[in-house]
């Protein structure tokens, strides 16, 4: 499969962007502050407040640091047309034995919402349908074991 880093579409790096920002200028200066009210509380080895201040600071420096290295690997997906399936492409399936057309959207894990028709290529699904075309069929595993399914379109 293709790539490093995670794969974005421009709107989503942008809300990545935004809340990064808020992170570091706003949540970062509220949990100081409620580390600063903790302490003053007096003896911090049964301060129910400062720990839940200490585990909220630990949460928010996860956070920071987890979107940083996801923003500063990003790859910025383009709407992707062609015969191929890739990442950014809007693909039609039919699973074998039934009827129903299913489209997804290809995604990054970032991104992926089944709900709204988004599809992580990091999906059992989403990795099979990779560099497909038009017509395939293809198998793969699922945790329920073998699926087949064929590429009915490719937006």
């Amino acid at each position: 499969m293709q790539g490093r880093g995670e794969y974005l579409t421009k709107e989503k790096f942008e809300e990545l962007s935004q809340e990064l920002d808020h992170l570091k200028k706003v949540r970062r200066r509220e949990v100081a502050e409620s580390l600063e009210y903790a302490k003053s509380l007096g003896d911090l080895a049964e301060n129910a407040e400062y720990h839940e201040a200490r585990g909220a600071q630990a949460a928010l420096e996860d956070r920071i640091m987890r979107l940083e290295a996801m923003l500063k690997s990003a790859v910025i997906m383009a709407e992707k047309h062609g015969d191929v399936v890739g990442v950014g492409s809007t693909v039609t399936v039919r699973r074998a034995g039934t009827k129903e057309n299913i489209t997804y959207k290809l995604v990054g894990s970032e991104e992926s919402d089944i709900a709204a028709g988004k599809l992580s290529i990091h999906s059992p699904l989403g990795d099979a349908l990779m560099d497909k075309k038009k017509g395939e069929t293809f198998t793969f595993l699922t945790p329920k074991g073998k699926a087949e399914y064929a590429v009915v379109e490719i937006e």
